[in-house]
């Protein structure tokens, strides 16, 4: 028999020591310091926020709908006028209610060649082509008359019998132009021209009311020797310029063409051939004929 022997291992186990007891750590608040400042930071931004915010109340709110409201109604009422003053979708709305419409035309109280007097009332009605000048001017404003008495024979021609259009002259040279010196000059032109004059004062504010230059000096006279300047429709700083001799009046370059309302049409200046001229005329008398005309506009 065999016999095995063992060796027998002794196994050493090392001690374990037994675990100290350790004291418990007390729970201390990390960062302390850095959530201070947050919360002190965040509480000042609110404070911010409520300064320029301001405290909110019903108060506030009830005052943000009542003004909210009010701009609304406004703005509703303001479009409704807007789209009122539009022209009809068929173009057939009377010009007097075009908007942009240049303040040019108003009441003046001349006198005619005639001698009688003569008023705004009295073109109503009417188209009328208005042209200020005097009666000693050399060459524009003969110029000016002929082509407004070639439209005004072409229009009558078109229209037999009914004189729709009124041709106006009007001097703005009351010192020389006198009622009997006007009456001369017109007839050099058209037998239905209308010549006015007046005196210094009733002269000057027809010529305001349609935007004319006007530099008569109130004490001119008939026999004194001064030029007129044909420089329409300046404004200050504009002086027209001086002469030793005398002094400067003023005429236009251009007339107007008023509706029967006398209200402004349209400006025709030198350079307008009257063919143009006419052209205008007979669409503004279509325009107005197609919107009713004179009944439609109260004048009958």
């Amino acid at each position: 028999m065999f016999r095995t022997g063992l060796r027998a291992t002794a196994r050493i186990t090392p001690a374990v020591r037994p675990a100290a007891a350790r004291a418990p750590i007390a729970a201390v608040p990390r960062f302390s310091r850095g959530y201070a400042q947050n919360e002190s930071s965040e509480a000042s931004s609110q404070a911010k926020d409520r300064a320029a915010v301001g405290p909110f109340t019903w108060k506030a709110a009830g005052l943000f709908i009542v003004t909210g409201a009010a701009l609304y109604y406004y703005f509703t009422e303001e479009k409704k006028k807007v789209l009122e003053r539009r022209p009809d979708p068929t173009g057939q709305e009377l010009e007097t209610k075009s908007v942009g419409r240049p303040q040019i035309g108003g009441p003046f109280n001349l006198v005619d060649q005639n001698g009688k007097p003569f008023t705004d009332a009295d073109l109503k009605g009417k188209f009328t082509l208005i042209y200020f000048g005097f009666t000693h001017c050399p060459d524009i404003c003969p110029e000016e008359l002929d082509k407004m008495s070639d439209v005004v024979d072409t229009i009558d021609k078109e229209h037999p019998g009914k004189d729709i259009v009124t041709p106006v002259f009007v001097s703005v040279d009351p010192a020389r132009d006198s009622v009997p010196q006007v009456k001369a000059y017109v007839q050099e032109f058209h037998p239905r021209i209308i010549g006015l004059t007046g005196d210094y004062d009733n002269v000057k504010k027809a010529c305001k009311s349609y935007r004319v230059y006007f530099s008569t000096p109130p004490d001119a006279k008939a026999t004194d020797d001064y030029l007129v300047d044909h420089s329409a429709n300046k404004t200050p700083p504009y002086r027209p310029p001086s002469f030793v001799a005398g002094f400067v009046a003023n005429s236009s370059i251009f007339f107007y063409l008023m509706d029967p309302l006398g209200q402004f049409v349209d400006a025709f200046g030198k350079s307008t051939t009257p063919e143009e001229v006419t052209e205008k005329v007979r669409d503004a008398i279509g325009k107005w004929e197609a919107a009713g005309g004179n009944k439609a506009a109260g004048l009958e």
